[in-house]
């Protein structure tokens, strides 16, 4: 399946990893661009020689693209730009902040840039900055979410610009693929379900939890900060949204959560650890390898599209 994302980032399938922090590093980037998809590093917070480690390590093994994800809150950001820049990084996709200070430095350096947005008026201004496409991203995401639906968001930001839409939220199988294909966008970015694939190297409790997962099963904490976070219910959510309405401040609501996806992603705490995953953990079912997730995927998709090409 070819398609506007597939000839811009010369990949074989209009398939992007999510950027997810302790989640996508060098291991399962690579493992998903060798399958055919864009493998994303997700450079969190991370300081810039992390960052420009794990990058190599991904080109020992894999000669297929794949991008970093800059989360610009950070307060390595502007050494970590440097060293995508540096380091001949193919695609940048970027969130929590504006990456227009940056886009010079990236576009002489060869570089696609595709901010996460969650809104028309961001993924315009974007547009403007002169963004290669955007990734519309729905609130049925797991970590940090907007409001609005992936269902209505989608195809409102495609009407708006000019560049490639790619869908976020709540995909996590064929039908979601197509589905996202038939609003307008001209690939997905999937974040929960590569999460459980046998690459990632997130602890088996957290996959488990994710394997287990109903369609009920994720709550957002954070509502009242400002700062909305979608994960798998567990003591720690419960003890949040408690404090939360209750009326704790910003600062006893921090405590609760400081360290808390690292103690889920490594420690496998799945009680007091931040479980970050989307609406469509109760599609994910299967622990696949990342070869095999992205092939059913694809079949699936393109059986369901009776193998058109969505760009005609």
């Amino acid at each position: 399946m070819k398609t506007d994302i597939t000839r811009l980032l010369n990949i074989e399938y209009p398939i992007i990893q999510g950027g997810m922090a302790w989640v996508a590093e060098w291991h399962l980037a690579s493992a998903v661009s060798n399958a055919g998809g864009l493998g994303i590093i997700g450079a969190a917070n991370a300081p810039a020689e992390w960052v420009r480690d794990q990058i190599r390590k991904a080109k020992e093994v894999t000669d297929k693209p794949f991008g970093v994800n800059i989360m610009l809150m950070s307060p390595h950001a502007d050494e970590v730009a440097k060293v995508v820049a540096e380091e001949g990084v193919k695609v940048v996709t970027t969130g929590a902040g504006n990456p227009e200070k940056y886009m010079e430095m990236w576009k002489n350096a060869g570089i696609k840039v595709i901010p996460v947005v969650a809104s028309v008026a961001m993924a315009k201004r974007m547009e403007k900055m002169g963004a290669d496409a955007v990734v519309a991203e729905g609130t049925e995401s797991g970590g940090h979410i907007g409001e609005t639906t992936t269902l209505v968001l989608v195809p409102q930001v495609c009407d708006a610009v000019n560049i490639p839409v790619i869908a976020a939220g709540g995909i996590a199988d064929g039908r979601g693929l197509a589905a996202a294909m038939m609003l307008g966008a001209k690939g997905v970015q999937i974040g929960t379900h590569f999460v459980v694939t046998k690459e990632s190297i997130v602890h088996q409790n957290y996959k488990d939890c994710i394997l287990k997962a109903k369609d009920i099963d994720t709550r957002v904490c954070g509502r009242s900060t400002g700062h909305p976070v979608r994960s798998i219910r567990n003591d720690m959510t419960r003890e949040y949204l408690k404090k939360e309405a209750e009326g704790a401040s910003f600062e006893e609501l921090e405590m609760l959560t400081l360290g808390g996806l690292k103690r889920a992603v490594i420690d496998g705490d799945t009680k007091t650890g931040s479980l970050m995953a989307g609406q469509s953990a109760g599609l994910v079912n299967n622990e696949y390898t990342c070869e095999e997730f992205i092939k059913k995927t694809m079949e699936q998709a393109e059986k369901l599209l009776g193998k058109c090409d969505i760009n005609e």
